[in-house]
């Protein structure tokens, strides 16, 4: 599906499906987008890519970065573009080495004391991470009326994870071994990383993020307790400081893993509306949590690699059993690159022709 992008100025946008969405309305068909809906699968994502150079160099041009947000809503027409960044463009803007090695994910050299947090650079985050919200800019003047933009951020204990590990983590040896041995330490990192993150998304959105998510792709991996302490607090201290500079731009909690302790991170951080994963159950997710906030999600990335009956099952399930309350449609995880893109627009058009696509 091809959309005309038109040239726009941001205050002339109406209240859109997704916003109203936000907001506690039931719409007659939910709003969607897609974690990852820019990237590998998409043969235009590639050709871009290709002329990036390095992944961080692709976040970090404007013209590229705003040119792949775009691509899916050209294809698919999405409620929401979601900036074309990563999580890891906030260490790098702290002056943390970053990199991106082929085949292996990320790469950051390791910060595990005190000294290490005293070489980080807070007074030149914004400066150093402009081109980040410049293509912000150039995406929102670039998007059709009916569609909102959303920025990010990668969560404190998730963003922490990779600048004391270094790279991805299963066991989360160094961040975990430093978050139980030295409490007090660890909690310097994790409040640099409120503040700045605070610092990172207010910039987002004074460049034109209508809403803002905060990606805890690692909150499975912690016990009650430090949960509790490192992924339920800090979100909460950041969404009180995003509401006090930006009255009104919602912001989405992705507590990726937490299972039942959703519950939890919904009361207690006071987020906007909740993603969730694809472990969770439906009914639960009625029932627990969607009485009191919007929900999205969550269908298994892996149905839309299958498509066919299977994806249409699956989503049918999830639009029969959410869609009752507000919701937003989307995955319990990003795309991956194995997608054939065939499948995507199939899932579009049921979406976007419920609940008339579920009749007969």
């Amino acid at each position: 599906m091809e959309i005309a992008l038109s040239q726009i100025q941001p205050q002339s946008r109406p209240d859109r499906l997704l916003l109203r969405t936000l907001k506690g309305e039931t719409a007659p068909r939910p709003p969607f987008w897609l974690m990852r809906q820019a990237g590998r699968y998409l043969p235009e994502y590639r050709e871009v890519r290709a002329q990036a150079g390095g992944f961080l160099d692709l976040c970090l041009k404007p013209d590229l970065a705003t040119e792949v947000t775009l691509q899916p809503i050209r294809r698919y027409g999405m409620d929401a573009a979601i900036l074309f960044s990563d999580i890891l463009i906030l260490p790098h803007a702290l002056g943390q080495k970053v990199w991106f090695a082929e085949g292996e994910g990320p790469r950051l050299d390791p910060i595990r004391d005190q000294a290490g947090l005293d070489r980080l650079d807070v007074a030149h985050l914004e400066e150093r991470a402009e081109p980040v919200y410049e293509a912000v800019r150039r995406i929102r003047a670039a998007l059709p009326d009916p569609v909102t933009l959303i920025g990010f951020a990668g969560s404190p204990w998730t963003v922490a994870t990779y600048m004391v590990e270094g790279a991805g983590s299963k066991e989360f040896l160094h961040a975990k071994g430093w978050a139980y041995k030295d409490p007090a330490g660890f909690q310097r990192l994790i409040d640099l990383l409120v503040e700045t993150t605070v610092t990172h998304l207010s910039a987002q959105i004074r460049a034109g993020a209508e809403v803002v998510q905060l990606f805890d792709s690692w909150a499975g991996a912690l016990a009650p307790a430090e949960f509790a302490r490192w992924s339920i607090a800090p979100t909460r201290a950041i969404v009180r400081a995003l509401r006090d500079k930006h009255p009104g731009v919602p912001v989405i909690g992705f507590p990726r893993g937490a299972g039942v302790g959703i519950q939890a991170y919904v009361e207690q951080t006071g987020v906007d509306a909740v993603s969730l994963d694809t472990s969770v159950p439906l009914d639960w997710a009625v029932s627990a949590l969607q009485s009191r906030v919007p929900v999205q999600g969550n269908l298994d990335p892996m149905a839309l690699v299958a498509g066919g009956p299977a994806l249409r099952r699956a989503a049918t399930d999830i639009l029969s059993t959410l869609g009752k309350g507000p919701f937003i449609f989307n995955l319990g995880h990003g795309i991956v690159q194995q997608t054939p893109p065939e499948h995507v627009a199939e899932l579009a058009h049921l979406i976007q022709e419920w609940p008339s696509s579920n009749q007969g």
